[in-house]
């Protein structure tokens, strides 16, 4: 019998644009990044199930690959999409240099995946800033 390592570490990656600046307005713009965040990570090797782009923001749920740190991750996708943004408008853009990873029990994926593709709704009543601190306390995170 052959040794093999197998995971299933569910992540909600949560990252923001820098400073917050609510950058990525246009909403066909943000299904496109979307699209490429999706196209990117398969070529990387990373299942992204899905992800949402909000204006200053953008939720992903990842299955962790066994060869990556939740750090390579992010890395990859925020460094990668970063440069295809800025070659795709005509301002300087950039992501935050943070990012929120929170766990995701298999029994939570279909809650979770509700939240994400639900970002518009949610947020008419609750900022990011709100959001994102709600996360770190329900997390016991410090900060929030």
């Amino acid at each position: 019998m052959s040794v093999r390592s197998f995971t299933k570490i569910w992540l909600n990656i949560i990252w923001g644009t820098k400073n917050r600046k609510k950058s990525l307005v246009d909403k066909e713009f943000r299904k496109r990044i979307s699209k490429h965040l999706l196209e990117n990570s398969k070529q990387k090797g990373i299942y992204m199930k899905v992800n949402y782009v909000n204006s200053d923001h953008v939720h992903a749920l990842i299955d962790l690959p066994t060869n990556m740190t939740v750090e390579d991750v992010a890395r990859l996708i925020k460094g990668e999409s970063s440069s295809w943004i800025n070659k795709k408008v005509e301002f300087k853009f950039a992501w935050s240099t943070g990012y929120g990873a929170f766990s995701v029990s298999e029994s939570n994926l279909d809650k979770l995946v509700k939240y994400i593709m639900n970002q518009d709704e949610h947020h008419r009543t609750k900022s990011f800033t709100e959001e994102y601190d709600a996360f770190l306390r329900a997390y016991n995170v410090g900060g929030g």
